[in-house]
């Protein structure tokens, strides 16, 4: 399993780095993980549109969605259509950012899968086993673990405080986790955002392989974030820049990530 970060930023794009986005990828299946803001540009460096097999998005904040417009844009209005794109996202996720286009202009150029991580534990996509949990977000989002040749991805979307991080992220060989601040949350926020202290203590009481930071704020200051979660968590810790990949499940320093 090959994960590509597209995108790590949280709330708005940067002039370097688009919002949260990434590529899995096993055994010739591409998945596309919430493409947020100024994803499609870097999507576009590794593969063409139509190449794309399935969206998953965890909530419908435009930072992790709204270049699902672009994507699907693309593969609809293409000389030759691609085959409508699976896609899977939380009920009513999506809503938004299919009516962008006048009605009808996208018909057939996806197929919505809502799901509900509260009732429906899991679903599949190519030789993906994705499991859901839901964690406490603004709006309805879904935690995802996803299983593939014995190896696990967890990823949390954006997060407050959850008991069920635990599940999520059981010893995951890879646990990608909102990190928005290295120490506080703010009051108002703290019951629906992370930071990465959070993350190493949560990685560390459930086994993480390696942590991975990512949803930081738009200039924030990863050694804060990265000496942070390194204060909870022994293990390998990076933060997700643009064009880092990981082989899940291959520790850094076999020389197979970078970030």
């Amino acid at each position: 399993m090959k994960l590509t970060v597209l995108g790590g930023c949280g709330a708005w794009p940067t002039a370097d780095a688009a919002c949260s986005g990434y590529l899995v990828e096993h055994d010739g299946h591409r998945l596309l993980l919430d493409p947020g803001y100024a994803v499609m540009p870097r999507l576009l460096r590794h593969l063409r549109p139509g190449d794309v097999d399935a969206v998953v998005v965890t909530h419908g904040h435009p930072d992790h969605c709204a270049d699902l417009n672009p994507l699907l844009r693309a593969r609809a209005l293409a000389d030759a259509p691609a085959p409508p794109l699976p896609l899977y996202a939380p009920a009513g996720a999506l809503d938004a950012v299919l009516a962008l286009d006048r009605p009808g202009m996208l018909r057939g150029a996806y197929e919505l899968h809502a799901f509900d991580p509260a009732t429906e534990p899991e679903f599949t996509s190519g030789p993906f086993r994705i499991g859901t949990r839901e964690l406490p977000h603004h709006v309805p989002n879904a935690g995802l673990r996803l299983t593939a040749a014995g190896r696990v991805l967890a990823y949390t979307g954006d997060t407050g405080p959850s008991p069920a991080l635990a599940e999520l992220a059981d010893a995951a060989d890879l646990f990608l986790a909102e990190a928005t601040y290295p120490e506080e949350v703010p009051a108002e926020d703290a019951p629906y955002l992370s930071s990465a202290r959070q993350a190493g203590g949560h990685a560390a009481r459930v086994g993480t392989g390696r942590l991975l930071l990512t949803h930081l704020w738009p200039g924030g200051d990863t050694r804060a974030a990265i000496s942070a979660a390194r204060r909870g968590f022994g293990g390998e810790v990076g933060v997700a820049r643009p064009g880092t990949t990981v082989d899940v499940g291959v520790s850094a320093g076999a020389g197979t990530g970078t970030g």
